[in-house]
């Protein structure tokens, strides 16, 4: 429990939407956006049904809140993600100022948050949530593991 949050129960729907979104052949990531002690968003990868290569778990969620409360800001909100964000994700995070992230899997190769460009340690980044990494690790892990194996 982080702050009183009950925070594996949020990582544990972002684990399931990742579960689910393996299933449809997604990339297994799941993201979940909390305002409060509620639940305003929750979406998986879907850049392959959408042909979409922006459509990563993260945006979606962020452009579902946001329409749901009315605002592009998110001030208010905690995003839990099952991957390390990449670049993309990570700037959209600053943009929207998510107020706390909380990641699964760390991705040395994709990642921009604690691996590769550090995005929020940048000087020409907008907002910087609090991070809290390794929420959920070994499921998240898991997930793509299994995933990627039965592709390749």
């Amino acid at each position: 429990m982080i702050r009183g949050i009950a925070t594996p129960s949020f990582m544990d729907l972002a684990l399931k939407t990742a579960e689910n979104t393996g299933k449809s052949g997604e990339v297994p990531i799941g993201c979940v956006i909390v305002r409060g002690y509620e639940v305003i968003a929750t979406a998986g990868n879907r850049t392959l049904r959408d042909r979409d290569p922006t459509a990563h778990a993260e945006i979606l969620a962020i452009r579902e809140a946001a329409e749901k409360i009315g605002t592009e800001r998110l001030v208010d909100c905690d995003l839990y993600v099952t991957l390390e964000p990449c670049t993309m994700c990570a700037a959209a995070i600053s943009f929207a100022r998510i107020r706390r992230l909380y990641y699964g899997a760390a991705d040395p190769k994709g990642g921009a948050v604690e691996s590769g460009v550090r995005f929020f340690a940048s000087p020409t980044c907008h907002h910087a949530p609090e991070v809290y990494s390794a929420v959920g690790e070994t499921e998240a892990a898991a997930l793509l593991k299994d995933f990627f194996k039965v592709r390749r």
